[in-house]
């Protein structure tokens, strides 16, 4: 046998598996660590900034379904007062029948964010994440059924109504639970009432905007509302209506939840001064 062919070393299996194991190990610590990361809890701080950005949303969604429906899909203060008028028999229409609807259904969609939060611990990344992801596709289903099926002001009560007003009522108590969570409780960011009484009735405003955040913040609510008021509006009256109010609301979900995936970390005890990757 000639010396060359005696010398050459074929692979074994032995061999095989082991030139696998390095990229085996680097592939089970990339996912662990991905796994770990899912689970570290987010930092709070510029968190306020989501809440903001989530009443601009409120505001598309709220004065698109008002203008179309007749009805508040996250002010549930003003649907009480629909509800209040139409079961006196004040208001003929069937608003408050729509109202109801929406009403329980944020009542609903409390009960289940908070509980799942609280039992997931409310400020991991994968909780805020998928609590976002739920929301989005609460309205992405609300806008494919609206984007079919077109509602008007005069459309009769039907599940091409009632549906979709359920779907966005529901998710839109999601964002009342991550203000909680994130323990920002004067952004709720679906309603101002609350706001507007916090921030005029603080002594010496101008100043106070300029020296206080908490005051900067109310003012930044009222001021994110009406933009996305005025959005929806020009939405419901074009000739898109409903579903491009619902599709814009659905992309600034969907941002909002990738936002949690890449979002700063809570430094673990005793390392408050490292930031986590």
């Amino acid at each position: 046998m000639p010396s060359h062919i005696h010398n050459r070393r074929f692979p074994s299996e032995t061999d095989s598996l082991l030139g696998n194991d390095d990229a085996a190990t680097q592939q089970k610590s990339r996912i662990q660590g991905f796994i770990n990361r899912l689970n570290t809890e987010v930092n709070p701080r510029f968190g306020d900034l989501v809440l903001l950005f989530c009443y601009v949303i409120t505001g598309l969604l709220d004065s698109s379904a008002v203008f179309v429906w007749g009805s508040f899909v996250s002010m549930q203060t003003g649907n009480t007062v629909y509800l209040g008028l139409g079961l006196m028999g004040v208001d003929e229409s069937t608003r408050w029948i729509k109202a109801a609807t929406s009403i329980a259904s944020f009542c609903v969609g409390s009960f289940c964010f908070s509980t799942f939060h609280r039992y997931f611990s409310p400020r991991k990344r994968w909780v805020l994440g998928l609590s976002f992801t739920v929301q989005m596709l609460c309205v992405a289903i609300a806008a494919a059924i609206v984007t079919v099926h077109r509602t008007s002001r005069d459309s009769p009560l039907t599940w091409q109504v009632f549906v979709p007003l359920a779907l966005v009522a529901f998710q839109s108590s999601g964002q009342a639970v991550t203000s909680r969570a994130l323990d920002f409780k004067g952004l709720t960011s679906v309603v101002l009432t609350s706001v507007y009484c916090d921030f005029f009735s603080t002594p010496q405003l101008p100043r106070a905007l300029l020296h206080q955040v908490e005051e900067r913040r109310r003012g930044g609510a009222i001021v994110c509302l009406l933009i996305g008021t005025i959005i929806g509006g020009l939405w419901a009256k074009s000739s898109v209506g409903l579903m491009g109010a619902f599709w814009t609301a659905v992309l600034g979900k969907f941002f909002i939840a990738v936002a949690w995936l890449v979002w700063r970390g809570q430094p673990s005890e005793g390392m408050e001064g490292n930031e986590e990757i």
